[in-house]
C-alpha cells in the first residue's frame, strides 16, 4: 500500500483536523435540519389549530395547503414541496421523539432519521418507541444504506398484520410517473409489486442480452467472409431502453383490451414549442450568429410553433422565419454568436433539433404563435386545422401553472376567470390564467388573492399581506434587435 505513503505528520495532521471538522459540520447540519423540521411541524399544528376553530370540513387541508403555499412563497420554493416537508416533519417529530432528539443532538443524520421513519411509521405508538430504541443506536454506527435492510427486518417482527395483507393494500398504490433529466432526457418510473417489476426488468435483458449476442455473431460472421456489415454497436443498456420504448409505444395491451381493441388504437401525445428558425438551422451548425432570411413573410413578429405530436404521420404545416436578419436570444454580448434557443417538450424540457424535426415533419397538427420581435411575447396563435382560439392562446401564454413556483403544464391546468365572472370578470386573456387543480382550489377556498395586469402578469398576494409577481414565462422563440443595439457598448 502506498496512498499517503509519502505524507509528512504535518500532512497527516492537517488531514486529521480537516475530517474531524467536517464530522462537526456534518453534525450541525443535522441537528439544524432537527431544528428547520420542528418549525414545520409547529406550522403544520397551527394550520390544523386554525382549521378546528372553525370546525372546517376539510379537516385543515386547506389551511396546511394556505400555510404551506406562503412558507414556499418566501422560500422561492414550491408549496408542494413545503407541504410534504410539513407532512415528513411532523410525522418525525410527533410519532418519532427519540429519533428526532439524536437528530437534533447530531448523533444520526437526516437520512438516518428518513430510514427508521420510513421503515416504522406504521407501526402502534408502543411498537414504535421499542422499534426506534432498537435502530437509534444502530443508526450511529452504521450508514443509511446498511441501516435500510435492518430497519425493514426489525419493523416486520413489530408489524400486527402480515406482509401478505400489506401487500395488497399496497398494490392500491401502483402508478408510473416521469421525471425530467438533463439534455433532452427523461427518467419513467413505475411502483408495482416487486415480483412483476423484476420480472419485466429480466425480460427486457434477456432480450436486450439476445439481441446483442445475435448482433456480434453477425458481425463476426460477416468479417470472416467478407461482407458488408452495417453495426450495431448499442449498449446493453440502450437496446434495454429501445426495447421498453418499443414495447409501450406499439404494443397493444391484449390482457386488458376491449372486445373491439380500442386501446390499441390509442396513440401517445406530447407537445412541444419549436422556434421556427430550427426547422431550417441545425444547432449543431456553426453560424457567425446572424441567420440569412430571404422569406416574403411579414417582419413584424418573430414566430414558434406549439404542437400535439402523435405517432400517426399527418399534415406538415408550412413554416415561414421573418424576413429580417435575426440573432437568436438576447444579443447583449456584442458579436458574440448565439446557438438558437432548442425545442422544448411541455415549454420545460429541451430537446435536440433532430428529434423536433422529426415530430414537426410528422405531426397531425400544430399552433403557430406569432411573438412579438422583441419581447418574445404571444401575440396572437393560429392553427391549421382551428379549434378554441382562446384557450390555445392562453396556454401558449402561460405555459404552466401561474401560481409562483408551480411548474404543472398548463394543458393539465384550468383556465380560470381572475376576477371571477359572476361578479362581472369577462371571458378573455385579460382576465383568464392557468391554474392547476391544486392552486385554483387554493385561490377560492383560502386568503390567497390575486389580480391580473397587463400582458398576463398577476399578482399575487398571500394571507400575511406579502405580494409576489409572477409573469408569463418568456416563449420559446426568437427575437430581434437593430443593428445600432447589437453594437452598443453594455
Amino acid at each position: 500500500m502506498t496512498a499517503l505513503l509519502d505524507a509528512t505528520d504535518t500532512q497527516m495532521a492537517n488531514l486529521a483536523g480537516l475530517v474531524e471538522s467536517l464530522r462537526v459540520a456534518e453534525a450541525t447540519l443535522s441537528s439544524m435540519q432537527a431544528a428547520r423540521d420542528g418549525l414545520l411541524a409547529i406550522a403544520g399544528r397551527l394550520a390544523i389549530e386554525i382549521a378546528r376553530q372553525g370546525d372546517h370540513p376539510d379537516r385543515g387541508d386547506h389551511s396546511i395547503r394556505t400555510v404551506a403555499a406562503e412558507i414556499a412563497a418566501v422560500q422561492r420554493a414550491s408549496d408542494r414541496t413545503v407541504e410534504r416537508r410539513m407532512a415528513a416533519a411532523t410525522e418525525l417529530v410527533d410519532l418519532f421523539p427519540s429519533v428526532w432528539a439524536a437528530q437534533g443532538e447530531g448523533r444520526i443524520s437526516a437520512a438516518h432519521s428518513r430510514v427508521i421513519v420510513d421503515a416504522g411509521s406504521h407501526l402502534s405508538d408502543a411498537d414504535r418507541l421499542a422499534y426506534a430504541a432498537i435502530l437509534v443506536p444502530l443508526a450511529e454506527t452504521e450508514s443509511p444504506n446498511r441501516l435500510r435492510p435492518l430497519a425493514r427486518r426489525i419493523a416486520e417482527r413489530f408489524m400486527p398484520t402480515s406482509i401478505t395483507s400489506r401487500h395488497r393494500k399496497a398494490r392500491l398504490a401502483r402508478r408510473v410517473w416521469v421525471t425530467t433529466g438533463e439534455d433532452g432526457m427523461a427518467a419513467l418510473h413505475t411502483h408495482a409489486p416487486a415480483a412483476l417489476v423484476h420480472g419485466m426488468f429480466d425480460r427486457l435483458s434477456q432480450m436486450a442480452h439476445s439481441i446483442r449476442a445475435h448482433n456480434l455473431r453477425a458481425g463476426r460472421d460477416a468479417r470472416r467472409y467478407g461482407r458488408e456489415f452495417d453495426a450495431d454497436d448499442r449498449t446493453v443498456d440502450e437496446i434495454r431502453a429501445d426495447l421498453l420504448a418499443d414495447l409501450v409505444l406499439t404494443g397493444s395491451p391484449v390482457a386488458h383490451d376491449s372486445a373491439d381493441a380500442l386501446l390499441a388504437e390509442i396513440r401517445a401525445h406530447i407537445t412541444v414549442t419549436i422556434p421556427v428558425t430550427n426547422l431550417t438551422t441545425s444547432d449543431d451548425e456553426d453560424t457567425d450568429g446572424d441567420i440569412d432570411t430571404d422569406s416574403d413573410d411579414h417582419t413584424d413578429s418573430g414566430s414558434h410553433t406549439v404542437g400535439d405530436a402523435g405517432t400517426d404521420t399527418g399534415d406538415s404545416v408550412s413554416l415561414r422565419r421573418p424576413a429580417t436578419r435575426s440573432r437568436p436570444g438576447n444579443s447583449a454580448h456584442a458579436g458574440t454568436a448565439l446557438r438558437p434557443s432548442p425545442a422544448e417538450l411541455d415549454g420545460v424540457v429541451p430537446i435536440d433539433t433532430d428529434t423536433a424535426r422529426h415530430l414537426a415533419g410528422n405531426a397531425t397538427g400544430w399552433d403557430r404563435v406569432f411573438t412579438h420581435p422583441l419581447t418574445g411575447g404571444a401575440l396572437t396563435v393560429d392553427r391549421y386545422r382551428p379549434s378554441t382560439h382562446l384557450r390555445r392562446h392562453l396556454r401558449a401564454r402561460d405555459t404552466r401553472c401561474r401560481f409562483p413556483g408551480c411548474g404543472i403544464p398548463a394543458r393539465k391546468s384550468d383556465l380560470d376567470h381572475t376576477q371571477a365572472a359572476s361578479t362581472g370578470g369577462g371571458t378573455s386573456d385579460t382576465n383568464l390564467a392557468s391554474l392547476c387543480r391544486r392552486h385554483h382550489v387554493l385561490k377560492h377556498h383560502t386568503p390567497w388573492h390575486v389580480e391580473q395586469g397587463r400582458h398576463g402578469v398577476l399578482v399575487w398576494t398571500s394571507p400575511t399581506g406579502r405580494t409576489y409577481i409572477d409573469t408569463p414565462p418568456a416563449q420559446n422563440t426568437v427575437t430581434f434587435t437593430s443593428a445600432a443595439a447589437e453594437t452598443a457598448p453594455f
